[in-house]
């Protein structure tokens, strides 16, 4: 981790800025600043009590994107991707020679980066993921064409405060989000589908839930604090000839290996089509 992160804005602080915004907060790494705007007095006001974080309402403030984005070097676009062109065209003129721009904008392309601030800014895509709220992210970044590797390393530091961090090329971005940003929702449906199926066998509601899901969270405890490989610490519990093996056989024998597949790829088509305004 870096010993000083530096001056950061936060244009537009929703679920996912905001949570990068907390986490950088949170980890402690000393900042040369912190901007962050939001529409609304009421969105600036929740973010307002954050040590070392100066809030703007646009409302207020119409200003307070242009005023954020000159002071900074480190440029975090976070509104909805419908209004990214617009913004960027807002701040092209003020920025700073050395501002590094990032997208945490889904299906936003580094070619419409380039397109609204011109092909000299340095530009990075990223696609964070929901865990970032409690600093157990996986965020996914990609280098525009004038990125430096000290870009990328900042870029690393901030994200890193809440959670790990790939680098991989654009034409991944696409695949990250079927993996990492959209995986959350299929831990918490096997989640949901577990549960029924011990409510099924006469547990309680509360029983159930407390199960299942201390088990999930037991069992990827266990393979962080284990370092072993997934299918070694599966091998483990699975007795020959014995209860787990038998339920194992039936998950195996229903491909699940298949369905992950064809469910990642229809993730994938669907964020291409998204890309292409779809």
């Amino acid at each position: 981790m870096v010993d000083l992160l530096p001056s950061l804005a936060f244009l537009g602080a929703g679920s996912m800025g905001g949570a990068i915004l907390q986490g950088v907060v949170a980890s402690g790494v000393p900042v040369d600043g912190i901007r962050v705007t939001n529409r609304t007095r009421a969105k600036a006001d929740a973010l307002a009590a954050l040590p070392g974080v100066t809030s703007v309402a646009l409302e207020d403030e119409p200003g307070g994107n242009t005023d954020a984005a000159a002071s900074a070097r480190i440029v975090v676009v976070g509104v909805k991707p419908a209004m990214v062109p617009d913004l960027l065209r807002e701040i092209a003129p003020v920025l700073r020679d050395d501002a590094i721009v990032v997208s945490i904008a889904a299906g936003v392309t580094l070619r419409t980066f380039a397109d609204a601030l011109g092909p000299d800014v340095h530009t990075v895509r990223s696609m964070p993921n929901t865990p970032a709220t409690v600093g157990r992210a996986v965020t996914g970044i990609a280098a525009g064409a004038t990125a430096t590797d000290e870009d990328m390393a900042l870029v690393r530091a901030m994200f890193e405060t809440v959670g790990a961090v790939i680098e991989v090329p654009e034409s991944q971005i696409d695949a990250v989000s079927t993996i990492s940003g959209s995986g959350p929702a299929y831990v918490f449906l096997l989640i949901e589908e577990l549960t029924k199926a011990a409510s099924g066998m006469g547990f309680s509601e509360a029983d159930a839930r407390l199960m299942v899901e201390q088990t999930f969270i037991g069992a990827t405890t266990l393979l962080a604090a284990s370092g072993e490989d997934p299918a070694e610490l599966r091998r483990r519990v699975t007795s020959p000839k014995g209860t787990t093996e038998r339920a194992i056989a039936v998950m195996q024998d229903a491909r699940l290996d298949d369905m992950f597949a064809a469910a990642t790829a229809a993730a994938l088509a669907r964020a291409k089509e998204l890309a292409a305004g779809a």
